[in-house]
């Protein structure tokens, strides 16, 4: 059997200034404070390439993603079903759908991307990737490990007696209650999976699962404490990373951050440090082969008429109304749109024992959870925050707690059966235990 090789890819994706950060609805690029990346490892000799992806923006939606994921399967000669596409969602970035866009243009509304930004982003990853495959070296074994990242992530939803949300916990507050109450829901873990050439390390994927903002809508383009975790990390190791979060939807750094531009960097650390604590419990073995699956899911639109297309095409062509709900009313219509285009869950299998699942949008922590204990007999690395066109994935019981995610979630309650389906199947959890 021909030895396994692994590629790695990165280049820069910073928006120039004046370009839209978080969909045009906080301030516009004023100042790069520090640069944004995509940033991937190509796997090479078992069946077709897989790619695996993270990208220093807020998200890609729907035809945006699609087009960036085929840019890099081309580039990887594979399909775009092995590709993994995700984004580390900080929200001074760029967040990118196509169609929403050309939408947005035509009601002359607040311009959400620069589509020939975008495109010369594609362009570039897709010639970095090419640079990347040209270098592949040879891998012989993969490494586990993982950290418990101390007072950073926090659950969002606070709920009250009544079993509904009380208050959201936003990702900056200062607010005593908020930072006073308990961290609720969360996966404290971050995990590594590793690559290497026997003894030598070529390449890690970080993933954890929380909200990357420390504070954002100053113009100030950032990857946030989590890229700059990362970024740390292989200065100091030289070896290649590339973060991706997990299901975060519904986790902030609230309870642990005031939105103070000195707590950026205390963030950074406690993330850094779980990751040189992952590096130090690693657990290597020695692999020859993997297995790559994927299951295409079609999530339900919402069924208010305030996600419909006639109400969104109102709220979109108001020019009285503010630009952030013009630009959602536009996602809202792109999503809709390819509401019959599946959406790709994906999960990479090493000799079923280190099992690698990636899901699409700002999926709950539960979701995380659920794929880890339909597994609890082996490692599973979790990664949300790929195909973002349904935005927000709540479980259903939150539809009925109220709160923040539920009113722009794009997807209906039913999507947690979907993918805990889909899940279990690539998983291959059946008869394994339910979560």
């Amino acid at each position: 059997m021909p030895p396994l090789h692994i590629a790695t890819f990165t280049c820069d994706v910073t928006p120039p200034e004046d370009h839209p950060l978080c969909g045009g609805w906080i301030t516009p690029v004023r100042v790069v404070d520090d640069p944004l990346r995509a940033l991937g490892v190509v796997l090479l000799g078992v069946g077709k390439p897989v790619v695996l992806c993270a990208v220093d923006w807020t998200g890609l939606r729907n035809e945006a993603f699609r087009i960036w994921r085929k840019a890099l399967a081309d580039a990887a000669h594979t399909t775009p079903e092995h590709v993994s596409l995700h984004c580390v969602h900080p929200h001074n970035a760029p967040f990118a759908d196509v169609e929403a866009e050309k939408l947005i243009a035509a009601a002359k509304a607040a311009k959400s991307l620069d589509l020939k930004y975008y495109a010369e982003c594609v362009r570039k990853s897709e010639g970095a990737l090419k640079a990347g495959v040209m270098k592949a070296v040879k891998f012989t074994h993969i490494g586990t490990g993982s950290a418990e990242v101390k007072e950073v992530a926090s659950n969002r939803r606070v709920l009250g007696d009544d079993g509904k949300v009380k208050f959201t916990r936003t990702s900056a507050t200062k607010n005593k209650e908020a930072r006073d109450a308990p961290e609720g829901l969360i996966d404290p873990r971050l995990r590594t999976l590793s690559f290497w050439d026997d003894d030598k390390p070529l390449a890690a994927l970080q993933f954890y699962a929380c909200h990357p903002m420390s504070y954002y809508g100053d113009g100030r383009v950032s990857a946030d404490f989590c890229g700059l975790a990362r970024q740390k990390f292989q200065d100091e190791t030289k070896v290649f990373q590339v973060y991706f979060n997990g299901c975060g939807g519904n986790v902030t750094a609230g309870k642990y951050n005031d939105g103070s531009k000195e707590n950026r960097p205390v963030l950074r650390d406690r993330v850094h440090a779980a990751m040189v604590a992952a590096s130090k419990d690693t657990n290597r073995t020695e692999v020859k082969e993997w297995d790559w699956r994927f299951e295409a899911v079609k999530l339900p639109p919402r069924k208010e008429a305030s996600f419909g297309e006639e109400e969104s095409t109102k709220a979109l062509n108001d020019e009285k109304a503010a630009a952030a709900k013009r630009n959602n009313a536009a996602y809202q219509l792109a999503w809709l749109k390819r509401k019959d285009t599946p959406i790709e869950v994906n999960c990479l299998d090493f000799g079923g024992k280190v099992l690698n699942l990636f899901l699409p949008g700002e999926s709950f922590v539960e979701y995380q959870l659920a794929a880890q204990k339909m597994r609890e007999d082996v490692v599973v690395n979790v990664a949300a925050y790929g195909d973002d066109g349904p935005g927000y994935i709540p479980t259903a019981k939150a539809y009925l707690e109220g709160g923040y995610e539920p009113t722009v979630a794009l997807s209906g309650p039913g999507s947690e059966d979907i993918l805990h389906a889909a899940m279990r199947k690539l998983l291959k959890a059946e008869g394994k235990g339910k979560p």
